[in-house]
């Protein structure tokens, strides 16, 4: 099934257009939505996951007209938003029993058998019986993955799923996306171009409501091949060249120096550049400078 998404817009009463006239399809499979802060990915979503109207617009997911068959489409939607609660002193596995129950699943053999289920898929049927609050961020987030998957959905909604993990956590809960992200069709927002490089086989980049560029990663670096041109700098030099050429990024060395990359359509190599391979954080640097 295909989630299809024509000429969608969204200004809120404050004024701040956050989704911008956008159009985008989405096939089977892990796909990337990447953009800063304040981008309009949440907004995005949560107008997918029909937690509010947009101004105009369709949203089609197979023969779903999203929009207007709200309660049809959420039977076979899974959304982990950004930030969620959890009831204290409530086990994982009576939570998600409970989940179940208001999805409709009754029968206690099956409940049982699905809550098992999401549970060894997410990794979390070890501490089944801990209580979720007590659950640190990344196995809270797994938990929101296992719930999700309660109704086995067709559409997963993951929002801004790993700020804030620790590199073990982030592993862990991508190493669980991509289990499920084979069958599904999953959507995966987030500023952190990392986690898309590592999951997602196609990717668009998202900036003041509007798409700016989508292709798959290898596409999009092929796209600046010999474009981008790298220098180890003084903090003072990398000021005075920010005002004549387009650094995308810089770090530090050991020696407190920066190396510098930059984006050029020209030669730099007699200025002391050195020319190297494009990254995913280069094309999402160049799409939003550019644009």
């Amino acid at each position: 099934m295909k989630l299809v998404i024509k000429n969608l817009n969204k200004t809120y009463k404050n004024g701040v257009k956050a989704i911008d006239d956008l159009s985008i399809e989405v096939g089977v499979g892990m796909f990337g939505l990447l953009g800063p802060n304040g981008a309009g990915k949440s907004s995005l979503m949560r107008t997918i996951a029909t937690l509010q109207k947009p101004d105009s617009g369709s949203v089609h997911f197979g023969d779903i007209n999203v929009l207007e068959q709200q309660t049809e489409f959420r039977k076979i939607l899974g959304y982990l938003p950004q930030d969620f609660g959890v009831y204290p002193k409530v086990s994982a596995y009576e939570l998600l029993h409970y989940f179940a129950r208001l999805k409709g699943i009754t029968h206690s053999k099956e409940r049982k058998e699905i809550v098992d289920s999401v549970l060894n898929v997410t990794n979390l049927y070890g501490v089944r019986k801990k209580h979720v609050s007590g659950y640190s961020g990344g196995m809270k987030q797994r938990f929101g993955i296992a719930q999700l998957l309660l109704n086995n959905p067709k559409l997963i909604i993951v929002d801004e799923p790993t700020a804030g993990l620790d590199p073990a956590e982030r592993h862990r809960f991508l190493n669980v996306l991509r289990e499920i992200g084979s069958n599904n069709t999953v959507i995966f927002s987030t500023h952190i171009v990392d986690d898309v490089q590592e999951l997602c086989h196609e990717v668009a980049i998202l900036n003041g409501g509007r798409i700016l560029q989508r292709s798959t990663p290898k596409e999009a670096e092929q796209s600046i091949e010999g474009k981008i041109w790298s220098k180890e700098v003084t903090r003072e030099e990398a000021i005075e060249l920010n005002k004549s050429l387009n650094i995308l990024s810089s770090s530090y060395t050991e020696t407190n120096n920066l190396v510098i990359r930059v984006y050029s359509d020209d030669s730099l190599a007699s200025e002391g550049f050195k020319q190297v391979s494009p990254n995913l954080e280069d094309i999402y640097f160049v799409a939003l400078k550019n644009n």
